[in-house]
């Protein structure tokens, strides 16, 4: 009996230490705050003479600022002399102080010799004398959603007149965008009482009428509007979806003698781009040619690389014809093409420079190079001929380049993702004149910083080469299996790891990962920056979002690094990101098991629909009676959810309206899934100050629910108190 008796004890002995080892990891306060440590806020400030960002003087010489060991240092730099003087004060470094410029309100654009103000008021363009304050009405029959100037619809909130001056300060050339036929977007602001309507116009795919510009030419002198003889074009642009991508009024150029304007028309569904020329004078209007595409027509990386040179009769155009994005030389009075200037397996990105006396292009272009990553940029020259092309910038990654205003030198900053940053002086042919900083980041790796790997894999279908990094603890124990989470944004304007320059932070890559976990990031087909064939693998049905790619990718990755736990595979991603990982949650449901889907855009028919139109096409019924958009929206597939979902969304989202998770969640709902959510009241699309918390909550959802860990409760991810 007693023999028995001690059996039965040590049996449950045994059963009590194995439910001990079972029990789940906790991870502690502590635990947070180490990975806390590799935050941007935390990083960037270990980082010393991190950048060189040139100030050019009227001598030729110039003065940049860096920081060493907390503290600011000037630095004066005379290229002929080939010296550099360093001071911890700029006034005494140059002499005397320096000019900090006129501000002028964001709302506001000045004539380029700033005489001149011009401004929105009541859906009408004003100016304004900076020298006497007198005010002058430039239009007055603009009205509501049918003013001038305006980029105040869609996705942009912004009351910035969008206008390109003339060369001499006396005309404007801008539009009078008529918005009044499409759809209407409503938020409500929370507070307490009475909620409060935001409302304005929002096109969306379903709209049979686009916002369209009617395009004039305004004299300030003669307060004298010229419309353009021709219909109202659409609002597109050729470079991204606005009609000012970068916050002027791209795709237009005025001559030398501002006399004459060029332009480019394009069609609602980007394929078809029209170049024009308008005499300022008489609003007449020529077409000199017109390319048409298939998919998309877009005008380069970064900047809208064609150029107007009336003085030569010459037109630098871009096109990707060929499959790869390249300048072409026109003439400008036939419309006929005179040659090719650059070509060959590589994609140039920007057009920074044209020197009509020399006959020669400046521009940054990728893929170039042999045996490097085709997405690090190099700056290069070549005459307008195609001859002569120059690598000016020889060294292996991510170049960044500022040019002189002489164009007789320039200052180049290099690095690679795990390649700190390094700065030279190089004359204008690629000669490097001096050395200027190599960045220190002996601060940064004292609190046990690492950086990513950079990855190579293969796409799903064996055709292309795939880039991205890889994050891994710092305290990586190979021996281990480690879960992985997969960071997404599937383009197609941009993919995940952005540019290929250092960092010290990545979002919040290099934390998570410090938490226990392997964080991949993959740029997929259908991306720019490659070949237009790699751009488009994709185009007409977003819905591919490289989840494919992804998943190949990282079984890629697993068979070459034994710690990654295919069993425990996560995802997020924001915005595009979102879209993604719901999308993958629902459509690899076996592989996907946790996913955070924030602010995505599930349903293009409820995003603007420039964003559609340009990578998917125009709305269309398919054979099944169902369109285009609705078989790649993600709340048809929401019941096939399996895994954990967190789905996130400010409120005030005035990008992505909230209204495209609440599809997905409607959905859930009706089919009975388990789900999580959290809505930030008030947010716009990047939760502002909320930020953090849904950094945390992040954390916290992969450490429970993939890890299978218990984690801290109501951490607070707390910036450092700046001094």
């Amino acid at each position: 009996m007693m023999k028995k008796v001690f059996t039965l004890l040590c049996a449950a002995a045994i059963s009590v230490s194995g439910m001990a080892q079972q029990s789940p990891k906790k991870l502690t306060t502590e635990d947070y705050e180490q990975a806390a440590k590799f935050l941007g806020f935390n990083t960037y400030s270990l980082v010393d003479k991190a950048n060189v960002s040139p100030n050019w003087l009227d001598n030729g010489s110039f003065w940049y600022e860096i920081s060493v060991d907390g503290e600011r240092q000037y630095v004066l730099v005379d290229p002929k002399k080939k010296s550099k003087e360093t001071s911890t004060s700029l006034e005494e470094l140059l002499g005397e102080k320096p000019e900090g410029g006129q501000r002028r309100s964001w709302t506001e654009v000045a004539s380029p010799d700033g005489s001149k103000t011009v401004y929105i008021k009541d859906w009408n363009l004003w100016m304004r004398d900076n020298e006497t304050g007198e005010e002058t009405q430039l239009t007055k029959d603009g009205e509501k959603n049918y003013g001038y100037a305006t980029d105040n619809a869609g996705w942009k909130h912004s009351d910035k007149p969008i206008v390109l001056w003339s060369p001499d300060s006396k005309k404007i050339a801008t539009f009078k965008q008529d918005q009044r036929h499409v759809s209407d977007m409503y938020l409500v602001e929370t507070k307490v009482g009475e909620p409060k309507l935001q409302e304005w116009k929002y096109p969306i795919p379903q709209d049979s009428a686009i916002i369209k510009i009617e395009r004039v030419i305004i004299d300030t002198e003669d307060n004298e509007i010229t419309k353009l003889n021709i219909p109202a074009d659409a609002r597109r642009g050729t470079l991204c979806d606005d009609i000012a991508c970068d916050g002027t009024f791209g795709d237009n150029e005025w001559g030398p003698d501002s006399e004459t304007l060029a332009f480019a028309s394009v069609s609602r569904d980007h394929k078809k781009v029209t170049l024009r020329v308008a005499n300022a004078e008489t609003g007449e209007v020529r077409d000199i040619f017109t390319e048409e595409t298939e998919t998309q027509f877009e005008s380069g990386q970064g900047s809208i690389n064609w150029h107007y040179l009336p003085e030569s009769d010459e037109i630098i155009w871009y096109s990707e014809r060929d499959d790869w994005g390249h300048l072409y030389l026109y003439d400008l009075e036939s419309g006929k093409l005179k040659n090719q200037i650059t070509k060959g397996d590589f994609v140039v990105t920007s057009l920074t420079k044209v020197d009509e006396d020399k006959k020669m292009l400046y521009f940054y272009a990728q893929g170039k190079e042999d045996g490097r990553d085709p997405y690090f940029r190099h700056f290069y020259s070549i005459k307008f001929n195609g001859r002569g092309l120059k690598l000016l910038t020889p060294e292996n990654g991510m170049h960044s380049v500022s040019p002189s205003p002489d164009n007789k030198y320039f200052v180049d900053n290099y690095s690679q993702p795990d390649v700190p940053n390094v700065a030279v002086l190089r004359d204008i042919k690629g000669r490097k004149i001096m050395d200027l900083e190599k960045a220190d980041i002996s601060h940064l790796e004292a609190i046990g910083w690492q950086a990513p790997k950079p990855i190579k894999v293969k796409s799903a279908d064996k055709k292309w080469d795939l880039y991205g990094l890889m994050f891994t603890p710092t305290d990586l124990d190979e021996s281990k299996k480690y879960p992985v989470v997969n960071y997404i944004y599937p383009g197609p304007q941009g993919g995940g790891v952005g540019g290929r320059y250092f960092s010290p932070s990545r979002s919040d890559h290099q934390a998570l990962a410090e938490l226990g976990f392997i964080v991949v990031v993959i740029d997929g087909s259908c991306n720019p920056g490659r070949s237009k064939s790699f751009h488009d693998a994709c185009y007409g049905n977003m819905g591919d979002n490289t989840l494919e790619d992804q998943i190949s990718g990282i079984k890629q990755l697993a068979e070459k690094y034994s710690y990654m736990d295919l069993d425990k595979v996560g995802i997020w991603g924001h915005s595009g990101g979102g879209f993604a990982t719901a999308d993958a949650m629902f459509s690899y449901p076996e592989f996907y098991k946790v996913g955070i889907s924030e602010s995505g855009n599930h349903d293009n028919r409820n995003y603007e629909d420039d964003w559609g139109e340009r990578y998917i096409g125009l709305i269309e019924e398919t054979e099944n009676g169902k369109t285009n958009y609705e078989l790649q929206a993600n709340q048809y597939n929401a019941a096939n959810l399996q895994g954990d979902l967190l789905i996130a969304h400010g409120n005030l989202d005035d990008n992505v309206p909230p209204y495209n998770s609440y599809l997905v969640i409607d959905a859930l709902i009706k089919a009975n899934k388990d789900f999580d959510l959290i809505i930030f009241p008030n947010a716009r699309h990047g939760y502002g100050m909320d930020s953090y918390y849904m950094t945390r909550r992040r954390w916290d959802y992969f450490v429970e629910n993939l890890m299978g860990a218990e984690h801290p409760k109501n951490f607070k991810i707390e910036m450092p108190r700046r001094r």
